[in-house]
């Protein structure tokens, strides 16, 4: 768990259902926004195939993120 804790610092710790819709709004709103500047650094073709890793990677660690948000709101996690 607490290697958990050190990935995805801001994932734990949400006390009531406000912080807990901010904390999910937070991460899809960082998602877009590395979406966006990842698809325009993107248009350069060789830097293309980097930033689809870079981006997959973004993805991968913003929806294990909110997962972890949910698990813990719900007390899954201990």
């Amino acid at each position: 768990m607490d290697a958990l804790k050190k990935f995805f610092p801001f994932s734990f710790g949400a006390k009531d259902v406000a912080a807990f819709i901010i904390k999910i709004i937070i991460y899809l709103v960082a998602g877009a926004i590395i979406g966006v500047v990842l698809s325009l650094v993107g248009k350069i073709p060789v830097v293309g195939i980097i930033t689809g890793i870079i981006g997959t990677i973004a993805e991968i660690y913003i929806l294990c993120g909110i997962v972890l948000t949910v698990l813990d709101y719900l007390k899954i996690l201990k």
